[in-house]
């Protein structure tokens, strides 16, 4: 990739640097500290189960490298949620006395493609050959670290095969009944027409039915386990930038500016000036790029759809030895000068791939001779009508491409195996033919090429002077000492500063919102107390933060649970209101009691219990299902209001041979959701003591 491409590159070495720091400086803590820095050596407790801090720390480890990307707080929780699983469900395969049996190992192992596919494993016949895999282990285990890694696979397949059998003994174990598919078929085809007339919770006023925070702690005590809340803290802060101001702006881009001519050096060996040639008329370009350039000369020849959007035109059509600049790029000022264009750096092709038993691409039953046959013939009737290619590998392709009609994209130099890009690179577009590869016969249509440029490019980063990054810092540090003093919120309109919306986070959280991975904001929030403030130095600036919430784990905060379910209980107050109100023997008489009309609710049936003009009411629904014709109901306090019915008629469902088609939707719906519904049970009731955070 070429310089202007490196930029783009940088945003994510800049993490990845201080992710690997952040990394080092917990486990360099853990060595220096020993056991005093911690009140556990357990990253926790899962059901009386410890799960040991060193073991726990080295899954993460081996996650974070196995994914691209991933954070280390991403990874810990990923491995954390692996542990659950495995030590919940190992109870129950305990309990049910399930083992995986050797063979039934090597029949999980062989399905992975990495081994069925492979060609060391399979015998002349193209099949896994339990014997080449019995050597493969046993030279595997003269390599100490390639056997634990070994070790670890296998407790995964085999932890992945119970968990399979045991899934499949749930939903074994449920099954719909001709009796519940009859009622479920009533449900939804039972008909009822009733008259209503309903008061919505809204018309009384909310400042009627406050909540007192005891009423709520109360209501949530009736069932704490589903209210319970892990500890948190809510934290408002004010973020103070440190970036480049106009000046510096302006400053890197009369330097880069200044490198296009010529300058004029003093040379302490000769004791007289010098002329140096400059960007424009320099005889050795790249020693000139490397001497002035925050990154290095690349020669790579970029394709134009490569380079920067709003300057690629310009940058593409720059004849050879002409320079174009000064432009911003990303966080940099750039200066380019062409050396040159090549063709056909970049191809675009698509290919039917036909695959053979003991052939590296997907499993197939056909021969090689076949796979060969089926290819020619494939390629008369692309070359007759090229514009069918598409269809022609939707329609036999075994190469997951044929989604996309075969179409493989753009692709440079040593993306492809070796036939296949001789082949594209080697022929002109619009070339169709068969080439053999490791993975099988491909009929290749040549469908695109792309012409490179290779640019010099400097490229100096547009940063904070010195004296903005000290005002800035100045800045944070009167706020901070002033914010101690006076209070965060009286700080913050004294400097005319936005205050950042209150955040809630947990004690495992990474990010804050706006500021983004700030694992250290993180863990003093959960050291420090109520209306404590501390400053933050940050890639984007200060950080000034404030607690201004501490709850500790148990019930969830008031105000939280007034914002998941106080409308409820606001609700049931209002419902007495209204109730009081609804007065009269007939639904004349309580319309013009409260003002609302009677209304006919016409062929409502109970399933999803749906009533036009109003929404979801099952408790009035199925009031209208059980009263009789004639009858004014009791008052209903439902979802949006308080209802009074009276039923004017029903109507059964059209009798029915059997429910079998009932029966067959209704027991998918319960098998598909048995085994995710019994781990959350299983979870829930867990006893789970989570020590990470002391080490994370």
């Amino acid at each position: 990739m070429a310089v202007l491409s490196k930029i783009r590159q940088r945003s994510l070495l800049v993490a990845v640097i201080v992710g690997l720091s952040l990394l080092a400086f917990i486990i360099g803590a853990l060595i220096e500290n020993g056991t005093s820095l911690f009140a556990s050596r357990n990253a926790g407790t899962i059901n009386g189960v410890d799960v040991s801090f060193e073991d726990f720390r080295n899954k993460v480890d081996v996650m974070q490298k196995g994914q691209q990307g991933m954070s280390l707080t991403q990874a810990t929780n990923g491995v954390w949620e692996q542990e659950i699983r495995k030590i919940l469900l190992g109870e129950q395969f305990e309990k049910t006395g399930l083992r995986v049996a050797d063979d039934q190992l090597i029949n999980v192992i062989k399905e992975d493609p990495q081994f069925a596919q492979n060609p060391q494993f399979l015998n002349a016949a193209g099949k896994f050959d339990k014997a080449k895999f019995n050597e493969f282990l046993n030279s595997m285990k003269k390599q100490p670290e390639s056997w634990n890694q070994w070790l670890n696979y296998e407790s995964s397949v085999a932890q992945f095969a119970k968990e399979q059998m045991y899934n499949s003994m749930i939903k074994a174990g449920y099954y719909t009944t001709q009796a519940e598919g009859k009622f479920n078929y009533e449900l939804e085809n039972n008909k009822v027409t009733f008259d209503v007339v309903s008061v919505p919770y809204t018309t009384i006023e909310d400042k009627k039915v406050e909540l007192t925070d005891e009423e709520v702690i109360a209501y949530m005590k009736k069932n704490e386990k589903k209210y319970k809340a892990e500890a948190s803290r809510e934290i408002e802060y004010v973020l103070i930038e440190d970036k480049p101001s106009p000046a510096d702006e302006k400053a890197v881009k009369d330097k880069v500016n200044a490198l296009m001519n010529a300058s004029v050096v003093y040379n302490s060996k000769t004791g007289k000036n010098d002329t140096v040639a400059g960007f424009r008329n320099t005889a050795n370009v790249i020693e000139f790029v490397n001497a002035n350039s925050d990154i290095k000369y690349d020669s790579t020849y970029i394709a134009k759809k490569d380079l920067p959007v709003d300057h690629s035109e310009a940058l593409f059509n720059t004849p050879q030895g002409g320079t174009y600049g000064p432009y911003v790029f990303g966080d940099y000022y750039c200066i380019s000068k062409s050396l040159g264009k090549k063709s056909g750096i970049n191809a675009k092709a698509s290919h039917i791939l036909l695959s053979y038993k003991g052939s590296a691409g997907p499993q197939a039953s056909r021969s090689k001779e076949e796979a060969k046959a089926k290819a020619n013939e494939l390629l008369v009737q692309a070359q007759a009508n090229p514009g069918s290619f598409a269809m022609l590998a939707m329609t036999n392709s075994d190469d997951t491409s044929k989604q996309q009609g075969g179409d493989l994209g753009y692709f440079s130099k040593g993306q492809m195996t070796k036939n296949f890009e001789n082949f594209v690179f080697g022929n002109a577009v619009g070339k169709i033919g068969v080439v053999e590869t490791e993975f099988g016969f491909h009929v290749i249509q040549v469908t695109d090429k792309q012409d490179g440029i290779r640019l010099a490019t400097i490229a100096q980063k547009i940063m904070s002077s010195e004296a903005t990054s000290d005002a800035a810092f100045t800045k944070a540090s009167q706020f901070e000492i002033l914010a101690n003093e006076k209070g965060f919120e009286a700080a913050a309109k004294a400097q005319k500063l936005t205050v950042a919306p209150a955040s809630r986070i947990f004690a495992l959280d990474e990010n804050i919102q706006g500021v983004g991975p700030q694992r250290e904001i993180v863990r003093w929030a959960f050291t420090a107390g109520k209306d404590d403030v501390k400053r933050f130095q940050t890639p984007n600036g200060h950080v000034i933060a404030k607690v201004k919430t501490v709850n500790d784990a148990g019930l969830m905060p008031v105000a939280e649970a007034k914002n998941m379910f106080g409308f409820k209980l606001m609700n049931e107050k209002k419902a007495k209101l209204i109730e009081a109100k609804m007065t009269g023997a007939t639904l004349e008489a309580v319309s013009k009691a409260t003002g609302s009309p009677v209304k006919e609710a016409k062929d409502v049936v109970a399933a999803g219990s749906f009533i036009e003009s109003v929404g979801p009411e099952p408790k009035v629904v199925g009031a209208a299902f059980s009263l009789k014709p004639g009858v004014v109901s009791k008052t209903i306090a439902g979802n949006s209001g308080v209802f009074k019915i009276k039923v004017k008629s029903t109507a059964k469902a059209p009798a029915a041979k059997d429910f079998k088609d009932v029966v067959s939707r209704v027991n998918g719906q319960t098998k598909g959701s048995a085994a995710n519904r019994l781990f959350y049970i299983l979870k829930r009731d867990a006893d789970i003591k989570d020590n990470r955070a002391q080490f994370n």
